[in-house]
Protein backbone atom coordinates (compact mmCIF):
# COMPACT_ATOMS: atom_id res chain seq x y z
CA UNK A 1 0.00 0.00 0.00
CA UNK A 2 1.53 3.35 -0.84
CA UNK A 3 1.10 6.57 1.12
CA UNK A 4 -0.10 9.29 -1.41
CA UNK A 5 0.37 12.78 -0.81
CA UNK A 6 -3.19 13.84 0.03
CA UNK A 7 -6.88 11.55 0.17
CA UNK A 8 -9.87 12.96 0.38
CA UNK A 9 -12.10 13.34 3.12
CA UNK A 10 -15.29 12.13 3.38
CA UNK A 11 -18.37 11.92 5.14
CA UNK A 12 -19.93 7.96 6.37
CA UNK A 13 -21.24 6.56 3.50
CA UNK A 14 -24.59 6.55 5.30
CA UNK A 15 -24.57 9.98 5.92
CA UNK A 16 -24.07 11.11 2.54
CA UNK A 17 -26.60 8.92 1.25
CA UNK A 18 -29.30 10.71 3.47
CA UNK A 19 -28.29 13.43 2.15
CA UNK A 20 -28.82 13.03 -1.16
CA UNK A 21 -32.51 10.79 -0.50
CA UNK A 22 -34.47 13.82 -1.08
CA UNK A 23 -33.18 14.51 -4.31
CA UNK A 24 -35.10 11.41 -5.81
CA UNK A 25 -38.13 13.28 -4.65
CA UNK A 26 -37.49 16.83 -6.31
CA UNK A 27 -35.60 15.82 -9.13
CA UNK A 28 -33.99 19.32 -9.03
CA UNK A 29 -30.25 18.43 -9.39
CA UNK A 30 -28.92 21.60 -10.36
CA UNK A 31 -29.87 25.47 -10.73
CA UNK A 32 -29.50 26.73 -7.02
CA UNK A 33 -31.88 24.23 -5.82
CA UNK A 34 -32.24 23.37 -2.13
CA UNK A 35 -28.66 21.84 -1.10
CA UNK A 36 -27.43 25.25 -3.08
CA UNK A 37 -28.82 27.52 -0.84
CA UNK A 38 -28.47 25.08 2.39
CA UNK A 39 -24.63 25.05 1.41
CA UNK A 40 -24.42 28.95 0.99
CA UNK A 41 -25.95 30.06 4.17
CA UNK A 42 -24.20 27.42 6.13
CA UNK A 43 -20.60 28.66 4.43
CA UNK A 44 -21.59 32.44 4.99
CA UNK A 45 -22.01 31.80 8.82
CA UNK A 46 -18.83 29.64 9.18
CA UNK A 47 -16.95 31.80 7.45
CA UNK A 48 -18.64 34.97 9.02
CA UNK A 49 -18.58 36.88 5.70
CA UNK A 50 -21.87 38.62 4.35
CA UNK A 51 -21.80 36.93 0.82
CA UNK A 52 -20.69 33.32 -0.68
CA UNK A 53 -21.27 32.94 -4.39
CA UNK A 54 -20.72 29.01 -5.34
CA UNK A 55 -19.27 27.48 -8.26
CA UNK A 56 -18.51 24.39 -9.75
CA UNK A 57 -15.23 24.60 -9.01
CA UNK A 58 -12.50 27.36 -8.10
CA UNK A 59 -10.68 28.13 -11.09
CA UNK A 60 -14.14 29.42 -13.22
CA UNK A 61 -14.60 31.00 -9.58
CA UNK A 62 -11.58 32.94 -10.34
CA UNK A 63 -11.81 34.03 -14.54
CA UNK A 64 -15.59 35.15 -12.86
CA UNK A 65 -14.25 37.34 -9.96
CA UNK A 66 -11.83 38.85 -12.92
CA UNK A 67 -15.24 39.09 -15.37
CA UNK A 68 -17.53 41.19 -13.16
CA UNK A 69 -15.16 44.40 -12.83
CA UNK A 70 -15.32 44.64 -16.47
CA UNK A 71 -11.30 45.53 -16.62
CA UNK A 72 -10.24 46.56 -19.78
CA UNK A 73 -8.43 43.77 -22.10
CA UNK A 74 -4.61 43.65 -21.85
CA UNK A 75 -4.64 45.43 -18.27
CA UNK A 76 -2.34 44.30 -15.64
CA UNK A 77 -2.58 42.35 -12.83
CA UNK A 78 -0.02 41.52 -10.42
CA UNK A 79 0.70 38.10 -8.75
CA UNK A 80 2.80 35.14 -7.83
CA UNK A 81 4.49 33.13 -10.26
CA UNK A 82 4.93 30.16 -7.23
CA UNK A 83 1.43 29.21 -7.58
CA UNK A 84 -0.84 26.31 -9.44
CA UNK A 85 -1.32 27.31 -13.02
CA UNK A 86 -4.51 27.98 -12.49
CA UNK A 87 -4.21 31.20 -10.47
CA UNK A 88 -1.82 32.46 -13.63
CA UNK A 89 -4.50 31.22 -16.57
CA UNK A 90 -7.57 32.62 -14.44
CA UNK A 91 -5.72 36.24 -15.58
CA UNK A 92 -5.12 35.62 -18.56
CA UNK A 93 -8.18 33.58 -20.10
CA UNK A 94 -9.92 36.61 -18.84
CA UNK A 95 -7.76 38.94 -21.68
CA UNK A 96 -5.37 40.37 -18.94
CA UNK A 97 -1.79 40.42 -18.80
CA UNK A 98 0.10 38.81 -15.55
CA UNK A 99 3.17 40.50 -14.00
CA UNK A 100 4.63 38.44 -12.11
CA UNK A 101 6.03 39.60 -8.48
CA UNK A 102 8.78 37.59 -6.50
CA UNK A 103 7.73 35.74 -3.09
CA UNK A 104 9.02 36.08 0.71
CA UNK A 105 11.82 33.53 1.73
CA UNK A 106 9.73 33.05 4.90
CA UNK A 107 6.23 31.97 4.10
CA UNK A 108 6.61 32.13 0.15
CA UNK A 109 3.41 34.01 -0.27
CA UNK A 110 3.99 37.52 -2.28
CA UNK A 111 6.63 39.44 -1.02
CA UNK A 112 4.47 43.23 -0.24
CA UNK A 113 8.19 45.00 -1.06
CA UNK A 114 8.48 44.73 -4.70
CA UNK A 115 4.71 45.08 -5.59
CA UNK A 116 4.86 48.88 -5.98
CA UNK A 117 8.33 48.46 -8.54
CA UNK A 118 5.69 46.47 -10.59
CA UNK A 119 2.67 49.14 -10.94
CA UNK A 120 2.03 50.61 -14.36
CA UNK A 121 -0.41 53.09 -15.67
CA UNK A 122 -1.79 49.79 -16.64
CA UNK A 123 -2.11 48.11 -13.36
CA UNK A 124 -6.07 47.37 -12.58
CA UNK A 125 -5.64 44.29 -9.47
CA UNK A 126 -3.66 42.46 -7.64
CA UNK A 127 -3.93 38.99 -6.95
CA UNK A 128 -2.18 37.22 -4.10
CA UNK A 129 -2.18 33.72 -2.98
CA UNK A 130 -2.18 32.38 0.86
CA UNK A 131 0.35 29.65 -0.27
CA UNK A 132 -0.15 26.36 1.93
CA UNK A 133 -2.28 28.64 3.81
CA UNK A 134 0.34 30.51 5.08
CA UNK A 135 -1.23 33.85 4.82
CA UNK A 136 -0.04 37.27 3.02
CA UNK A 137 0.41 40.60 4.19
CA UNK A 138 -2.91 41.57 3.56
CA UNK A 139 -2.55 44.72 5.79
CA UNK A 140 0.39 46.09 3.51
CA UNK A 141 -1.41 44.62 0.44
CA UNK A 142 -4.93 46.52 1.33
CA UNK A 143 -2.39 49.80 1.96
CA UNK A 144 -0.87 49.64 -1.43
CA UNK A 145 -4.07 48.86 -3.20
CA UNK A 146 -5.72 52.09 -1.68
CA UNK A 147 -2.97 54.38 -2.53
CA UNK A 148 -2.86 53.21 -6.05
CA UNK A 149 -6.72 52.26 -6.76
CA UNK A 150 -5.77 48.86 -7.38
CA UNK A 151 -8.65 45.66 -6.47
CA UNK A 152 -7.56 43.13 -4.69
CA UNK A 153 -8.58 39.00 -5.29
CA UNK A 154 -7.24 36.94 -2.96
CA UNK A 155 -6.30 33.08 -3.92
CA UNK A 156 -7.35 31.64 -1.20
CA UNK A 157 -7.76 28.10 -2.74
CA UNK A 158 -5.41 26.93 0.30
CA UNK A 159 -7.00 28.55 3.05
CA UNK A 160 -10.62 27.80 3.96
CA UNK A 161 -11.55 28.11 7.40
CA UNK A 162 -7.71 30.03 8.28
CA UNK A 163 -8.39 32.99 11.02
CA UNK A 164 -6.08 35.51 12.18
CA UNK A 165 -6.80 37.02 15.14
CA UNK A 166 -10.13 35.34 14.84
CA UNK A 167 -10.66 37.49 11.60
CA UNK A 168 -11.74 35.12 8.78
CA UNK A 169 -9.14 35.43 5.45
CA UNK A 170 -12.69 35.02 3.95
CA UNK A 171 -13.26 38.65 4.75
CA UNK A 172 -10.05 40.25 3.12
CA UNK A 173 -9.66 41.75 -0.20
CA UNK A 174 -12.36 43.06 -2.77
CA UNK A 175 -13.20 39.21 -2.86
CA UNK A 176 -11.70 35.95 -1.92
CA UNK A 177 -11.69 32.68 -4.30
CA UNK A 178 -11.79 28.91 -2.16
CA UNK A 179 -11.13 26.09 -4.10
CA UNK A 180 -13.29 23.24 -2.87
CA UNK A 181 -11.60 20.41 -5.20
CA UNK A 182 -11.74 16.86 -3.67
CA UNK A 183 -7.71 17.17 -2.93
CA UNK A 184 -8.43 20.05 -0.34
CA UNK A 185 -9.28 20.10 3.42
CA UNK A 186 -12.69 20.98 3.14
CA UNK A 187 -14.33 19.82 -0.51
CA UNK A 188 -17.43 19.31 -2.64
CA UNK A 189 -16.31 16.60 -4.60
CA UNK A 190 -15.41 19.47 -7.19
CA UNK A 191 -16.57 22.78 -6.49
CA UNK A 192 -15.51 26.74 -5.05
CA UNK A 193 -16.49 30.41 -3.73
CA UNK A 194 -16.24 33.78 -3.91
CA UNK A 195 -16.87 35.57 -0.80
CA UNK A 196 -17.44 39.53 -1.01
CA UNK A 197 -19.01 42.09 1.16
CA UNK A 198 -20.64 44.20 -1.95
CA UNK A 199 -24.13 43.44 -1.96
CA UNK A 200 -24.10 44.88 -5.51
CA UNK A 201 -21.85 42.20 -6.85
CA UNK A 202 -24.65 39.56 -5.25
CA UNK A 203 -26.51 39.77 -8.52
CA UNK A 204 -23.59 40.13 -10.73
CA UNK A 205 -21.58 36.99 -9.90
CA UNK A 206 -24.92 35.04 -10.20
CA UNK A 207 -25.71 36.08 -13.16
CA UNK A 208 -22.27 36.06 -14.47
CA UNK A 209 -21.75 31.81 -13.48
CA UNK A 210 -25.54 31.33 -15.35
CA UNK A 211 -24.62 32.33 -18.77
CA UNK A 212 -25.56 36.26 -18.10
CA UNK A 213 -29.72 35.45 -17.38
CA UNK A 214 -31.62 37.77 -15.81
CA UNK A 215 -35.14 38.67 -15.61
CA UNK A 216 -35.05 40.78 -18.79
CA UNK A 217 -33.00 38.51 -20.41
CA UNK A 218 -29.20 37.53 -21.01
CA UNK A 219 -27.32 41.12 -19.89
CA UNK A 220 -23.88 39.76 -19.30
CA UNK A 221 -21.58 37.90 -21.48
CA UNK A 222 -21.99 34.70 -19.20
CA UNK A 223 -21.15 30.99 -18.52
CA UNK A 224 -21.74 28.11 -16.85
CA UNK A 225 -20.34 27.53 -13.57
CA UNK A 226 -22.86 26.55 -11.16
CA UNK A 227 -22.24 24.26 -8.29
CA UNK A 228 -24.89 21.27 -8.49
CA UNK A 229 -26.99 19.66 -5.74
CA UNK A 230 -24.90 16.66 -5.21
CA UNK A 231 -21.68 18.75 -4.92
CA UNK A 232 -23.60 21.20 -2.23
CA UNK A 233 -24.99 17.88 -0.81
CA UNK A 234 -21.37 16.40 0.01
CA UNK A 235 -20.56 20.22 1.26
CA UNK A 236 -22.98 19.84 3.72
CA UNK A 237 -21.83 17.16 5.07
CA UNK A 238 -18.61 17.63 5.09
CA UNK A 239 -18.65 20.82 7.05
CA UNK A 240 -20.01 18.99 9.92
CA UNK A 241 -16.84 17.47 10.20
CA UNK A 242 -14.24 19.90 9.07
CA UNK A 243 -12.96 20.72 12.56
CA UNK A 244 -12.44 17.03 13.62
CA UNK A 245 -10.60 16.55 10.43
CA UNK A 246 -8.44 19.72 10.81
CA UNK A 247 -7.99 18.40 14.38
CA UNK A 248 -6.21 15.09 12.66
CA UNK A 249 -4.59 17.41 10.09
CA UNK A 250 -2.91 19.24 13.13
CA UNK A 251 -1.70 15.81 15.33
CA UNK A 252 -0.12 14.36 11.77
CA UNK A 253 1.26 17.82 11.05
CA UNK A 254 2.92 18.15 14.67
CA UNK A 255 4.45 14.81 14.49
CA UNK A 256 6.19 16.09 11.36
CA UNK A 257 7.29 18.95 12.76
CA UNK A 258 8.64 16.73 16.44
CA UNK A 259 10.41 14.65 13.85
CA UNK A 260 12.02 17.48 11.01
CA UNK A 261 12.56 20.55 13.26
CA UNK A 262 15.97 21.72 14.22
CA UNK A 263 17.52 19.27 11.79
CA UNK A 264 20.32 20.68 9.62
CA UNK A 265 19.53 21.74 6.01
CA UNK A 266 15.63 20.95 6.85
CA UNK A 267 13.35 23.77 6.60
CA UNK A 268 9.89 23.91 7.76
CA UNK A 269 7.37 27.07 7.87
CA UNK A 270 7.17 28.45 11.36
CA UNK A 271 3.76 28.55 12.62
CA UNK A 272 2.17 31.79 14.36
CA UNK A 273 0.47 32.15 17.44
CA UNK A 274 -2.22 34.47 16.34
CA UNK A 275 -3.32 32.26 12.95
CA UNK A 276 -5.81 29.67 13.34
CA UNK A 277 -4.41 26.83 10.74
CA UNK A 278 -6.35 24.66 8.31
CA UNK A 279 -3.22 22.58 8.17
CA UNK A 280 -3.67 21.88 4.56
CA UNK A 281 -0.06 21.16 3.65
CA UNK A 282 3.15 20.05 4.76
CA UNK A 283 5.69 21.65 3.01
CA UNK A 284 9.18 21.22 3.45
CA UNK A 285 12.49 23.00 1.97
CA UNK A 286 15.35 20.91 1.74
CA UNK A 287 18.25 23.15 1.46
CA UNK A 288 21.88 21.61 2.55
CA UNK A 289 20.13 18.58 3.42
CA UNK A 290 22.64 15.65 2.62
CA UNK A 291 20.05 14.84 0.45
CA UNK A 292 18.43 17.38 -2.26
CA UNK A 293 14.69 17.59 -2.95
CA UNK A 294 14.79 15.57 -5.64
CA UNK A 295 16.89 12.33 -4.15
CA UNK A 296 14.13 13.07 -1.33
CA UNK A 297 11.43 12.44 -3.62
CA UNK A 298 12.66 9.60 -5.22
CA UNK A 299 13.51 7.73 -2.21
CA UNK A 300 9.93 8.25 -0.98
CA UNK A 301 8.94 7.00 -4.25
CA UNK A 302 11.14 3.76 -3.80
CA UNK A 303 9.38 2.93 -0.40
CA UNK A 304 5.95 3.67 -2.23
CA UNK A 305 5.38 7.35 -0.27
CA UNK A 306 3.90 9.73 -3.10
CA UNK A 307 5.05 13.39 -2.47
CA UNK A 308 4.97 16.10 -4.34
CA UNK A 309 7.23 18.77 -6.02
CA UNK A 310 4.44 21.46 -5.19
CA UNK A 311 4.70 24.19 -6.48
CA UNK A 312 6.75 23.48 -9.46
CA UNK A 313 8.00 24.97 -11.80
CA UNK A 314 7.00 28.18 -11.46
CA UNK A 315 4.10 29.31 -13.27
CA UNK A 316 6.31 32.26 -15.20
CA UNK A 317 8.60 29.41 -16.44
CA UNK A 318 5.28 27.75 -18.53
CA UNK A 319 5.80 28.55 -22.47
CA UNK A 320 2.26 29.98 -22.72
CA UNK A 321 4.01 32.90 -20.86
CA UNK A 322 7.18 33.56 -21.98
CA UNK A 323 6.87 36.19 -24.06
CA UNK A 324 6.05 38.32 -20.66
CA UNK A 325 8.51 40.86 -19.52
CA UNK A 326 8.35 39.48 -16.28
CA UNK A 327 8.79 35.42 -17.09
CA UNK A 328 11.83 33.67 -16.68
CA UNK A 329 12.95 31.70 -13.07
CA UNK A 330 15.59 34.70 -13.00
CA UNK A 331 13.29 37.14 -12.92
CA UNK A 332 12.05 35.77 -9.07
CA UNK A 333 14.82 34.39 -7.97
CA UNK A 334 13.69 33.80 -4.54
CA UNK A 335 10.98 31.46 -5.95
CA UNK A 336 13.30 29.90 -8.14
CA UNK A 337 14.90 28.70 -5.33
CA UNK A 338 12.21 27.58 -3.51
CA UNK A 339 10.36 25.71 -6.52
CA UNK A 340 14.24 24.03 -7.00
CA UNK A 341 14.39 22.96 -3.20
CA UNK A 342 10.42 22.48 -1.80
CA UNK A 343 8.38 19.11 -1.26
CA UNK A 344 5.24 18.90 0.18
CA UNK A 345 4.77 15.74 2.47
CA UNK A 346 1.98 13.46 2.53
CA UNK A 347 -0.89 15.10 4.66
CA UNK A 348 -4.74 14.05 5.13
CA UNK A 349 -6.86 13.66 7.93
CA UNK A 350 -6.64 9.74 7.57
CA UNK A 351 -2.52 9.99 7.72
CA UNK A 352 -1.71 8.37 10.90
CA UNK A 353 1.11 9.28 13.35
CA UNK A 354 2.83 5.86 12.82
CA UNK A 355 2.88 6.72 8.89
CA UNK A 356 4.36 9.91 9.68
CA UNK A 357 6.91 8.54 11.93
CA UNK A 358 7.86 6.12 8.56
CA UNK A 359 7.99 9.13 6.18
CA UNK A 360 10.37 10.49 8.46
CA UNK A 361 12.52 7.68 9.17
CA UNK A 362 12.75 7.25 5.30
CA UNK A 363 13.96 11.42 5.01
CA UNK A 364 16.14 10.99 8.33
CA UNK A 365 17.93 7.60 7.71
Amino acid sequence: MSINVTRSSMPPFEEYCEEIKELWESHWLTNMGAKHVQLQAELEKYLNVPHVALYTNGHLALENAFEAFDFQPGSEVITTPFTFASTTHSIARSGLVPVFCDINPEDYTIDVSKIEALITDKTVAIMPVHVYGNLCDSDAIAEIAKKHGLKVIYDAAHAFGVTKNGKSVASLGDVSMFSFHATKVFNTIEGGALCFADDDMVTVYSRRRNFGLSGEGVVYIGGNAKMNEFQAAMGICNLRHLEEEIEKRRIAAEQYRKRLSNVSGIKLCAELPDVKSNYAYFPVVFDGYKYDRDQVFALLAENNVIARKYFFPLTNTFKCYTSLPTAGAEKTPVAAHIAECVLTLPLYADLSTEEVDTICDIILN
